[in-house]
């Protein structure tokens, strides 16, 4: 390759690509991952390997940080002209003032200005765990809590009403961090049980339902009556869930379903009465975050993708394989949404008897879920590398199950996610 831009020829040495096709050939992969229209030519990589690369498109930044799980100044490329981006955990130093006076003084400085820099730190880590997995994100949401958890006993009134609520979202949000970096079972339960008693404290009857949906989601796939019991709970009981998270838990109840045996036609039923409920709910007003509107990020897109995943578990892995080529390439997802469903679909590939296409597919993943450690997505690249274990012999299934291995000191319990 000669000299030149040294930090992309480690990094992709790194990855055991020799050739400069075999780039074009992984990053084509990454994208397709991403549902990005960024493409690379062999003409463009040879520049990129030069002395002074500049800087790629946007498009064609997003894959390569994808690829390596790393910034494409790290890979050797100019930085932006304009001023850098604003990283989660800008104003932190802001909310420390407050958040110090506030302690002392709790009936004197709790007021709605705290309440937002809290409400914004919570969103600044679901934000974080979304690009960057949830180890990135565990310390920042961790810190929002140890203030709830002081503040909370002290204040009074109308105040005391949406720190609950606010500590609600929060537990809630770090229940699905710890669970999905691997954390022991009961420290996830520990924490959805605390966002289900601030809910119910605070009269947040929608939000003790949605705990329930989450907690059903956290359900090993070996107990489907536990998960369609909570899933049920959630759209079915006392509490009334925003027509978007209602669809989710009817999807959930319907995974529940299939898991269980149940026939296509009661899956497929609920999974339709999903639909309907987003088709009438109103269009979101403003972008998703964790502290919004419930569920305001469960999209159709979202849906027929995890109608895929339902097919799958229903034992019709040919006609999920067939609604993920439809429905996931073009979908909005961050990184972290496309790491697990793409490793879903991979999953899919391998129970329909497509065993190279599902090797390919989870390599292509793989780059996405190994910097983050995505604990759900990862497991499922496992299962699917389980699911090829009689096809050892095919170079891309030995290659998966090579890198697999190479992550497994990294990742422990994470590995036995559902």
């Amino acid at each position: 390759m000669g000299p030149g831009n040294e930090r992309l020829v480690t990094a992709w040495t790194a990855f055991g690509m020799s050739r400069q096709q075999d780039f074009v050939d992984a990053f084509e992969s990454t994208a397709r991952v991403l549902g990005s229209d960024a493409t690379v030519t062999l003409r463009q990589v040879q520049r990129w390997l030069s002395s002074r690369p500049g800087r790629p498109h946007p498009r064609t930044c997003k894959v390569l940080e994808a690829m390596f799980s790393t910034t494409v100044e790290e890979l050797g490329f100019d930085p932006p002209r304009a001023a850098a981006r604003k990283r989660p955990g800008s104003g932190r130093h802001e909310l420390g003032e407050r958040l110090t006076r506030a302690l002392a003084n709790p009936a004197r400085f709790v007021d709605s200005d705290l309440l937002l820099l809290l409400a914004a730190a919570v969103d600044r880590a679901a934000l974080l765990d979304g690009e960057g997995g949830p180890r990135a994100a565990l310390p920042h949401v961790g810190a929002v809590l140890d203030a709830l958890e002081q503040l909370i006993p002290q204040a009074r009134g109308p105040v005391r009403t949406d720190l609950l609520v606010l500590g609600a979202r929060a537990a809630e949000l770090i229940a699905w961090l710890h669970r999905d970096s691997g954390s022991p079972g009961p420290l996830t339960a520990l924490w959805h049980d605390r966002a289900l008693e601030w809910s119910t404290m605070a009269g947040d009857g929608a939000m003790h339902a949605y705990v329930l949906l989450r907690k059903a989601q956290a359900t090993s796939p070996g107990d489907p009556a536990r998960m369609g019991d909570l899933a049920r709970a959630a759209h079915s009981g006392p509490f009334r869930l925003p027509a978007r998270p209602r669809a989710e838990a009817l999807q959930q109840e319907a995974r529940a379903l299939a898991l269980a045996g149940a026939p296509l036609h009661q899956v497929q039923e609920l999974l339709h009465r999903a639909v309907d409920e987003v088709a009438g709910a109103p269009a979101p007003s403003a972008p998703a975050t964790c502290t919004g509107p419930l569920g305001a990020e469960y999209t159709l897109e979202r849906l027929m993708v995890q109608w895929a995943l339902c097919l799958r578990e229903a034992g019709r892995p040919e006609l999920a394989v067939a609604m993920y080529e439809q429905y996931l390439p073009g979908a909005p997802f961050s990184v972290r949404d496309r790491a697990f469903f793409g490793a879903t679909h991979a999953g899919a590939l391998a129970r329909a008897g497509e065993p190279d296409a599902a090797a390919a597919m989870a390599l292509a993943v793989l780059p996405l879920v190994s910097g983050p450690l995505f604990g759900q997505a990862l497991a499922e690249l496992r299962r699917t590398a389980a699911v090829l274990s009689g096809h050892g012999r095919r170079a891309a299934v030995r290659r998966l199950r090579s890198e697999l291995a190479g992550l497994s000191a990294s990742t422990g319990p994470g590995a036995r996610l559902p």
